[in-house]
């Protein structure tokens, strides 16, 4: 998303709307974009500056429907929510075959196995003692990390599908 942003602005607001101007000539300006969003050419401005602390998310919802750039809507998820900062999420799109190669790793059958039997001996007794809390630990890591993949799987195939 951060390709041929102009003015050394990396501000994920403003590099999203300038790579969405390649295919809507009316985002190449700031007045064409506040126009489309509803707010005033200050107010994206402060947005795009990072004059404003947290954008509304009303307006980061449309940022990302309208520049075709989901990866908006994760990063304001897992930035500037305080719920979703907790969350395991994936905030930038990333290529198609690095994507399926890490997931295909994390589904090896015999780390899929090794998972599948510590939640099978943890739940055995339908008691969680501390002797499993650290196998416990290790399986919420992994879920996690199939979790980022996942979410980064889904938000390529939500810029794509909708281009």
């Amino acid at each position: 998303m951060g390709k041929g942003c102009i003015k050394d602005n990396d501000n994920v607001y403003f590099c999203a709307r300038k790579e969405a101007a390649t295919y809507n000539e009316k985002l190449f300006s700031r007045e064409g974009a506040a126009e489309l969003l509803g707010v005033s050419v200050s107010i994206l401005g402060d947005y795009e500056l990072g004059n404003t602390k947290v954008v509304p998310v009303d307006k980061v919802v449309l940022m990302a429907d309208l520049y075709h750039c989901p990866e908006l809507k994760t990063r304001y998820c897992k930035y500037d929510c305080p719920i979703g900062k907790t969350m395991p999420v994936a905030t930038e799109v990333t290529r198609i075959d690095n994507i399926t190669l890490r997931l295909l790793r994390e589904l090896d059958i015999e780390k899929i196995t090794h998972m599948k039997k510590g939640l099978i001996e943890i739940a055995m007794d339908g008691i969680i003692s501390e002797e499993e809390k650290p196998e416990l630990k290790v399986i919420l890591k992994r879920l996690d990390d199939l979790a980022i993949i996942i979410s980064e799987i889904r938000l390529l195939g939500e810029k794509v599908l909708k281009e």
